[in-house]
């Protein structure tokens, strides 16, 4: 008996998959529902739905070099070209910085809508105006606003204000702010071409050439958040580069196909002029630098011009004799020479305290702007300007502790290092040369002091002359070189397919899958309903729920009372509800027949908690006894909670309490019904100590005295789960029925009947199933209970008053499958 019980107790612990699916095919109706709602709202969205396109552009990444510079120019510069340029145009074109540009010059954060079935459609070009707005001023963002055309001439402007302040953004300096404006539905008539100045707007509605608005035609204009506006489209584009060849596919999505085409191509555009504008900027370093020199040697030139002409008028000598033309031609070579040697120590000493200090190395002026024709020096400036230049670009878009970051720095610091020790070396071989130019220098001079005075003093100011003019020439001549180099760079962006709408790609998905998902939606809410109501179901709703979790034999299985009193034995007795009662009675009297020899009868009838059908239970076995002819009484034995007397329609007055407290004797409290053979002995009124009188002595007496005047005493007690008078009444009685009641009765209420039953501290105890329902939930469809004289089915059609014959759809499948 104790395995059994231990058994059953983790057997109702397990999942019962034959339950879920029950409960779960109970809920078909809310799956037509569900799947009703799923349906129309798919063929809502789909109706409403707006497609994408995508449109692509392809471009070339050259590595064009200027057909006008050769080895022989005399000033280089760097084109911008790096190893990785592919890989940086992509960056470059992923980056934030480069769609502001784009949505800047193309205004996109400014749109043109008019209203379409079920939302504003983005219409760009096809509106017949425009709207240019004062960029430096606050307009209104993230709010359309209406324009109703009166005439050709003449529109009406009308904004709805939900709040006394709206959002207004400068699209100069993208500052954002707030200004106040009149809650409510503003209206204003302007004229086409009229300034609208307003608190939130400001700018002028122009027609576009030969388009004429219908009168009473409506538009929209609408500002966005520029930067939600440039992250929008930095993520809607696409950059694929096959193999890393040189070739780069741009695509973007947009529900408007013009907009594709005009974002990709100033995409391209700004991209080709970013690049070129790079690739000129060494050139344009050197002409700015240049240009401070010119300007310096410009001044210097025209005081040694004004100061030889003044000497030349004030002694009136206009030339040298031949020995002081010599001397000065040798002095004047001499000086250039000196010159261009100090020009290189001078960039070399500023080079080298500039790759020493700076972080930065995109400025370095060209070495062949100083005069420098050092191969080495040449080529490592040029290489840490393009690794500066790259560096530069990657710096906005990519983390500075990428590998890509640590990779570049260690190749600038390499080559710093290296360039350097090429500056140390040129700069001493430099030295050694100003030295012998200065010991010529010296000896020249030696006989230029042996010149008349005022010959010494004219040679020294042609000198000087002479100098500055050599010097201002140099310049003059690089700067040519710088402009005509600049003038005919091209950019490295080839352009192979400009974006074009000949066809855009529909993005749209395959609509009708959504109404797979419904489907599925529908199906799968019930099931996970069905299934958590399982798992968290903790009622009994069947025999087989109840055999699992107790192993006190059920002795019957009783049907819903339909009736509006309890004595359905006694008003139906042809009912279903009878017959199982009627079994009861047979399979008790088997009992008492095996157990009793003979004598009075008594049966306790007890459940869990109140409302289980414990007193129904009792009044209808009670009376199967008396119908069959045995005289039998029935005691109300809930003191707490009297109920047997309303349904024979007799008092409460006077009862067993009366009678346990020697108020009233036993012909007194003893009262006839309608049904023969049966008595009823109420409760009477509600004591204020109901478990002591129980164990009183004339409880005894009461029972012994019964005996001897009844066949069957029918004992209808408390709930044992919530009082303990039903365990004082256990000595008296044959046999004790515990009531358990379909979808009312939890499944822990049993473990204390379990666990007396196991501890034999109760014995001859049986189990009723109460209130069964074959078309419940839970039923599981099928009859049950032929062995303990209850079912439905066929087999039970005609012999019950209450059977009913099953019609309509379903009988007819079922009957299709029993054939």
């Amino acid at each position: 008996m104790i395995e059994e019980f231990e058994v059953s107790e983790s057997a109702s612990t397990s999942f019962d998959i034959k339950k879920f699916l029950f409960r779960a095919l109970s809920y078909w109706k809310w799956f037509l529902l569900l799947l009703a709602l799923g349906v129309f709202y798919v063929y809502q969205k789909n109706i409403r739905e707006e497609f994408s396109y995508r449109l692509s552009t392809k471009i070339s990444v050259e590595d064009d070099s200027n057909p006008l510079f050769t080895s022989n120019a005399s000033l280089t510069f760097n084109w911008g070209g790096v190893t990785a340029k592919v890989q940086t145009m992509i960056v470059t074109m992923k980056s934030r910085s480069h769609h502001e540009k784009v949505v800047d010059r193309l205004e996109f954060y400014k749109s043109y809508l008019k209203q379409g079935r079920f939302a504003k459609q983005d219409i760009y070009k096809a509106a017949p105006f425009r709207f240019d707005h004062e960029y430096n001023f606050g307009q209104i963002i993230n709010n359309p606003i209406k324009l109703t055309f009166l005439d050709a001439g003449s529109f009406e402007l009308e904004v709805e204000f939900l709040e006394n302040t709206v959002a207004v953004q400068n699209y100069i300096t993208k500052e954002l702010s707030r200004v106040d404006v009149p809650t409510g539905v503003f209206k204003k008539q302007f004229k086409v071409g009229e300034l609208v100045d307003l608190p939130f707007l400001k700018g002028t509605l122009a027609l576009n050439e030969n388009r004429n608005p219908t009168p009473g035609e409506e538009y929209f204009i609408q500002f966005s958040n520029f930067d939600s506006v440039v992250a929008s489209y930095q993520g809607r584009t696409g950059i694929a580069n096959t193999n890393n060849s040189p070739i780069l596919d741009i695509s973007l999505i947009d529900k408007n196909t013009e907009k594709i085409v005009d974002y990709l191509n100033a995409l391209v555009t700004v991209l080709s002029e970013d690049q070129l504008e790079r690739k000129n900027q060494y050139a344009s370093n050197a002409i700015i630098f240049i240009d401070q020199q010119i300007s310096r040697v410009k001044s210097d030139l025209s005081d040694n011009a004004e100061a030889l002409n003044d000497y030349r008028k004030k002694n009136k000598i206009y030339s040298l004799d031949e020995e002081s033309t010599l001397l000065n031609e040798k002095l004047t070579n001499l000086d250039s020479d000196k010159e261009g040697i100090k020009r290189q120590l001078n960039y070399y000493s500023n080079l080298k305290n500039y790759l020493l200090t700076s972080s930065s190395f995109t400025d370095i002026p060209a070495p062949s702007i100083a005069g420098i024709g050092d191969a080495n020096i040449l080529n490592n400036v040029a290489k840490i300007n393009e690794l500066s230049v790259q560096k530069s670009k990657l710096q906005y878009s990519v983390r500075s502790e990428t590998s890509v970051f640590n990779d570049l720095n260690r190749q600038i610091e390499g080559l710093k290092n290296v360039l350097l020790e090429n500056i140390n070396a040129a700069d001493n071989g430099l030295k050694r040369e100003l030295q012998t130019i200065n010991t010529n220098l010296s000896k020249v001079e030696a006989q230029f002091s042996k010149l008349p005075e005022d010959q010494q003093q004219l040679i020294t100011i042609e000198r000087q002359y002479t100098l500055s003019e050599q010097t201002y020439n140099v310049f003059l001549a690089k700067r040519g070189e710088a402009e005509i180099i600049k003038a005919s760079n091209v950019s490295d962006i080839l352009i192979i397919d400009s974006a074009k709408n000949t066809g855009a790609t529909v993005l749209g998905r395959n609509l009708n899958i959504r109404y797979v998902f419904a489907f599925f939606a529908a199906l799968l809410i019930p099931l996970l309903v069905a299934f958590l109501l399982t798992v968290l179901d903790n009622n009994i709703h069947s025999p087989m729920d109840l055999e699992k979790l107790s192993s006190i034999p059920i002795l019957g299985v009783v049907g819903k009372n339909r009736l509006d009193n309890n004595l359905v034995v006694h008003r139906k007795p042809k009912s279903a509800v009878a017959e199982a009662f009627r079994a009861i009675r047979s399979n008790l009297q088997y009992y008492y027949k095996s157990q009793i020899s003979d004598g009075a009868k008594t049966l306790m009838v007890t459940s869990s908690v109140s409302g289980e059908g414990k007193t129904f239970c009792s009044i209808n076995v009670a009376t199967v006894f008396a119908l069959s002819g045995k005289k039998t009484i029935l005691v109300g034995l809930d003191l707490r909670k009297p109920k047997i007397f309303g349904d024979f329609g007799i008092q409460n007055d006077i009862g067993v309490v009366n009678y346990l407290i020697g108020q009233s004797s036993l012909e007194d409290v003893i009262q006839h019904t309608e049904i023969e053979f049966l008595d009823v002995i109420t409760s009477g009124p509600v004591p204020p100590n109901p478990s002591e009188l129980l164990i009183n002595d004339k409880l005894n007496e009461l029972i012994s005295v019964l005996k001897t005047k009844y066949d069957y005493i029918v004992l209808d007690t408390p709930p044992v789960g919530l009082v303990s008078d039903a365990m004082e009444l256990l000595e008296y009685v044959d046999a004790s029925l515990y009531v358990v009641r379909q979808d009312y009765t939890k499944k822990g209420m049993l473990n204390f009947i379990n666990e007396k039953h196991k501890t034999k501290q109760i014995k001859n105890i049986s189990l009723i199933y109460n209130g069964y329902d074959q078309k419940a939930k839970y039923g599981y469809g099928y009859g049950y209970g032929y062995g303990y004289g209850y079912g439905y089915g066929n087999y039970a059609n005609g012999y019950h008053d209450d059977a009913k014959s099953k019609s309509g759809f379903f009988s007819i499948v079922k009957s299709f499958f029993k054939k």
